[in-house]
């Protein structure tokens, strides 16, 4: 799992590490990707493509919008990152995978949080039926409205 507490160089090089230990060449691109992720969970490609776009001088990756899907795909597939897409919402990506952790989404403003699993072993609902599936995963996302669009909040 790559941490999201890393800066700069030591970051840098555990992103090729986590790509090349996934069978994966390990590119500026998937580099740049997994970088903008860091410290900002839950972002959707056009934030990922804007943070990519400010990067520092020398450390442009030169992706165009769809090589960055296609980035975005590939990392999904290896399981270096995650993508949830809450209704009405694009989709959004993180670099917390391989835990069994859910989201808290505000109806208000779309903020979207972590909160881990209560049950802690996936997949930590059953459905009523399983219609011959194996189940090993549930996607759970509450909605409501955060502390700051609550009428009630001061």
């Amino acid at each position: 799992m790559i941490t999201e507490t890393r800066e700069g160089g030591g970051a840098m090089e555990e992103f090729a590490q986590s790509l090349r230990r996934k069978g994966l060449r390990s590119t500026s691109q998937r580099r740049a990707v997994l970088a903008a992720l860091q410290g900002f969970p839950h972002s959707t490609a056009s934030e990922i493509e804007a943070r990519i776009g400010a990067a520092p001088a020398g450390a442009s990756s030169g992706m165009s919008r769809q090589g960055l899907y296609n980035v975005l795909d590939v990392l999904t597939g290896a399981q270096l990152i995650r993508a949830i897409e809450p209704a009405g919402s694009p989709a959004r990506y993180e670099l917390r995978v391989g835990d069994n952790h859910h989201h808290l989404a505000c109806r208000s403003c779309g903020a979207i949080t972590d909160v881990d699993c209560a049950v802690g072993a996936a997949p930590c609902l059953d459905p009523v039926s399983d219609q011959g599936f194996l189940i090993d995963e549930a996607e759970i996302t509450w909605w409501g409205l955060c502390a700051r669009c609550r009428p009630d909040t001061p």
